[in-house]
């Protein structure tokens, strides 16, 4: 039996079908046709709500069957994307080691790179003379000298033609003349030939007498600075540093130095008040000049509360004036609630910060020796405790950001010591770079102690006297304090570390005079003409003087009270 549509279409059926099996076909294709349409409608309408969610969800450019693997309800194709440019990946070789497919953003395949054309091209272009050129190279050369002063809008000036090349040295060899070309490519080459700089013995031996003299200066400048320690005049020492003493010049600790100066727009320098000189690092300084000259380097004299305060007023004021010859220098007290130079120390960073108003921030770096305050000094400003502090050197580990204000932030840094042939290791333990803890044979650094303390000093902190040498000053302060070992013997190990704790933490007065002014006070002239007297010439009281009738001044007055408390004792 087959059924025609066009028929049903007409109204017409065939002859030959009873009216029955017509109806019964009739029924079978409306209940078919039925089904059909209304699965149709309900698959379209649910393939329309997914194919509009998945478009959006992977953007109108995509096509539409494609997916990123990786993709879920949690992460979308951009993102998907984006974390695999992080993960990179490798690039996939066949056997023969040729890539078929390159790693991501690692294809050769590029398209033409076209620049679009403009009319500035064909424009005026700024010019200079070389006189005025000239003239604004020596300017900036005298500013720059100056550290004072602060050069504005940087980026906008040609520096690579204002930065004045070293003239003083010598020029391009002419390779050629010394090597020609066949000695140095084909046959008859030659490639073990030494590379000399000079072109005789006699410019040799003038090259090496050169270094030595250069040599013998700085050691003749260090030791009149006192900072030679044990090395002889002619640069060796006498023995090996421990192991102990190289703390704070790891590779480690020199990474977080380079990060905090690279991320800093202001480098603070943070010293001993009790020893600026010793806690300078001169190799840090030189670096940051020579590197990086836009970036602001000031000093901080931090720990002036333990200074002598006989003697602190002058000393601070002494210390500042020579420091500020070559930086800024402030005076500072590192304390929560009693600090002192706070005000200052503020006052400065935002000048720094109006200086650079066309930045968002500026970051203030902390650099020094270890246990000189640096962390001290940022809760100071913060007026609360962010950062760690200990009276032990290397509690700051690795570099941290503290918010300051809006504008200011500042960067801590852990404590580092530049290596020097020049610093012994009694030098290196009194400037608190080394845990006392740790050292072996303590007792042998008492005796610099005594030669830097006065010995009035020690008595006063102690309550002993009557030593001759360091090894009697020991033995008294064992049995005062009750440490002796079985026999009645000193613990001697024990009360070297208790001294030298107390020497760092500043317990035991102590302090180093500022080198003397190469530019002393002039004379002055006073001229009487209605007399005609000849001039008078005066000078003023040099430091020493002052430091000698200071301390007579406290002499007698500790032999006055002597004397009064003398009678009530014998009544």
């Amino acid at each position: 039996m087959v059924f025609h549509p066009r028929n049903l279409e007409l109204g017409t059926y065939d002859n030959q079908l009873d009216f029955n099996s017509f109806q019964a076909s009739i029924l079978q294709l409306t209940s078919i046709s039925t089904e059909q349409s209304i699965r149709s409608t309900t698959t379209t309408m649910g393939t329309g709500k997914k194919e509009k969610q998945r478009r959006v969800r992977e953007g109108d450019n995509r096509d539409g069957n494609l997916r990123v693997k990786g993709e879920n309800f949690y992460r979308d194709a951009k993102k998907v994307q984006f974390l695999n440019m992080y993960k990179g990946g490798r690039a996939q070789r066949n056997k023969a080691g040729e890539i078929i497919k390159a790693a991501y953003l690692q294809s050769t395949d590029a398209p033409t790179a076209r620049v679009d054309p403009n009319r500035k091209w064909f424009g005026n272009t700024r010019v200079i003379s070389q006189d005025a050129l000239t003239h604004f190279r020596e300017a900036l050369g005298d500013r720059k000298s100056d550290s004072y002063q602060v050069l504005l809008r940087r980026n906008k000036l040609p520096m690579s033609l204002l930065d004045e090349k070293d003239t003083t040295e010598s020029p391009t060899a002419k390779i050629l003349d010394t090597e020609t070309y066949e000695n140095t490519f084909g046959p008859k080459s030659q490639r073990k030939r030494p590379r000399v700089a000079v072109s005789s013995l006699e410019d040799l031996a003038e090259s090496s007498g050169k270094d030595a003299t250069d040599f013998q200066e700085k050691n003749e400048l260090a030791a009149t600075m006192g900072l030679m320690g044990d090395v002889d005049t002619d640069g060796w020492t006498a023995e090996a540093k421990e192991a102990i003493f190289h703390k704070g010049q790891s590779k480690r600790i020199w990474n977080e130095l380079y990060k905090v100066i690279d991320s800093s727009d202001v480098v603070i320098h943070v010293l001993d008040a009790r020893d600026p000189l010793g806690t300078r690092c001169s190799s840090v300084e030189d670096y940051i000049k020579k590197e990086a000259a836009h970036k602001h380097l000031i000093f901080v004299l931090n720990k002036c509360d333990l200074v002598p305060t006989w003697v602190a007023f002058y000393l601070q004021s002494a210390w500042v004036k020579y420091l500020s010859k070559s930086r800024p220098t402030i005076a500072f007290h590192a304390s929560i609630t009693n600090s002192f130079g706070k005000g200052s120390l503020i006052q400065l960073l935002r000048q720094f910060s109006s200086l650079h108003s066309d930045r968002k921030q500026i970051s203030v770096g902390f650099i020094g020796y270890p246990n000189t305050g640096k962390s001290s000094i940022i809760n100071t400003l913060r007026r609360k405790k962010v950062c760690t502090v200990a009276p032990i050197p290397g509690e700051t580990k690795v570099w941290q950001y503290i918010t300051l204000m809006k504008k200011i932030f500042l960067i801590d840094c852990p404590g580092i010591v530049p290596p020097s042939s020049k610093d012994s290791q009694e030098d290196i333990l009194f400037r608190g770079v080394v845990r006392v803890e740790h050292v072996t044979h303590a007792e042998q650094y008492i005796p610099g102690i005594l030669k830097r303390c006065q010995r009035k000093h020690l008595e006063r902190t102690y309550e002993i006297s009557g030593w001759n040498d360091a090894t009697e000053f020991i033995e008294l302060l064992a049995r005062k304090h009750g440490r002796l070992l079985k026999g009645g013997e000193p613990d001697e190990q024990g009360i070297a570390k208790l001294v030298i704790n107390d020497f760092n933490r500043g317990k035991i007065p102590w302090f180093v005079m500022p080198p003397e002014d190469e530019e002393r006070p002039r004379k002055k002239q006073k001229a009487d003409s209605a007399e005609g007297k000849e001039d008078e010439e005066t000078e003023t009281a040099e430091q020493p003087e002052v430091e000698e009738e200071q301390e007579q001044q406290e002499e007698e007055s500790e032999q006055a009270e002597s004397k009064a408390e003398s009678p009530a004792e014998e009544e």
